[in-house]
This record gives structure tokens, sequence and C-alpha cells, in this order.
């Protein structure tokens, strides 16, 4: 848990491209509303990973999109249930779900499915929260955190100083 967050306060103030971090949030977020118990979400797991994104924030994304559902499950559940009950492609589910391994992939079930919609209507604006954010934290945060003093006195921690260390790995 610390190692991804190190990298990725390292790539905010480093010259890793803001687009790279800003995906990585929204992948993150996507993985992280999918419950994990189907195929679906390790396929998309693997296939982001094959992706050009920073995967410290990538990590953090999938936990705070994991978070998030706790709260937004009951819309996930809502919005699903009115996708896989639209009556003219009722025939294309049953035909998905009788192809080999379509079925492990859940999307016959209200929740995965509405997270899958969700998180995919939520990609743009979570990209352009990175953006924002990568920007912001370059121009304004970064220096002002450095100057602060709790800041040199957290620096001066023997475990913070290992960590920081790893940093450059």
């Amino acid at each position: 848990m610390i190692k991804p967050l190190t990298k990725l306060i390292g790539a905010l103030s480093s010259n890793t491209r803001p687009g790279a971090i800003a995906h990585a949030v929204s992948c993150g977020i996507l993985l992280g509303f999918i419950p994990k118990d189907n195929l679906l979400w390790y396929v998309l797991f693997v296939f982001i990973l094959f992706m050009n994104i920073q995967r410290g924030a990538y990590a953090l994304c999938i936990l705070l999109g994991a978070a998030l559902t706790v709260f937004l499950d009951p819309l996930f559940d809502s919005v699903g249930y009115s996708i896989l009950t639209i009556e003219s492609m009722s025939s294309t589910y049953a035909g998905l779900l009788n192809v080999p391994f379509v079925a492990f992939t859940k999307l016959n079930n209200t929740v995965v499915m509405g997270s899958l919609v969700c998180g995919l209507i939520a990609y743009i604006p979570f990209y352009a929260l990175g953006r924002l954010f990568v920007w912001a934290w370059r121009k304004y945060l970064a220096e002002k955190i450095r100057k602060l003093k709790i800041t040199a006195v957290i620096k001066n921690i023997p475990l913070v100083e290992k960590i920081a260390g790893m940093i450059g790995d």
C-alpha cells in the first residue's frame, strides 16, 4: 500500500505525463466500481496493465473506487436492472450467456452491469479531475507542501527516509 502511494507522489512531481496519471485514475475508479468476483474484473485488470498508465495511481484508485461502491451499490443495481430489462435486448443477452466463458463475466448480474456502465460514464469526468489535480499539484500544491515545517519533520523519520529511497527505484 505504501509503495504505490510513494510512486504516485513521485510521479506527480516528475515528468510523468498528466494523461498517464489521469487515465490511471479513471481506469482505477472503473475497476473499483466493478465487483471483484467475476471474470470481467480480471480481464479488465490485466488489459489495463498493458496500457501506458501510472500504476501507483491505478492501484490507489482501485481502492478508492471499491470504497465508494458501498454507497453506490443501490445506484448500480437500479442502473443494471434498467439495462438488463430492456425488452428488445433480451435475445442478445440470452445469446451472450450461451457463449463459452461469457457467463463467467456475470454481466447478467444487475450490480455488475450497472457498475460497468456507471464506471464507463464516469471515465471522462474522472479523467478531467485527474488532469486538473496533476496540474494543480505541479503548479501550486507541491511547493507549498515542501515548505511546510511538518514536511521537514516527517522526512527525518527513519521509516519515511527508507520509503523516500524507494521512490527512486
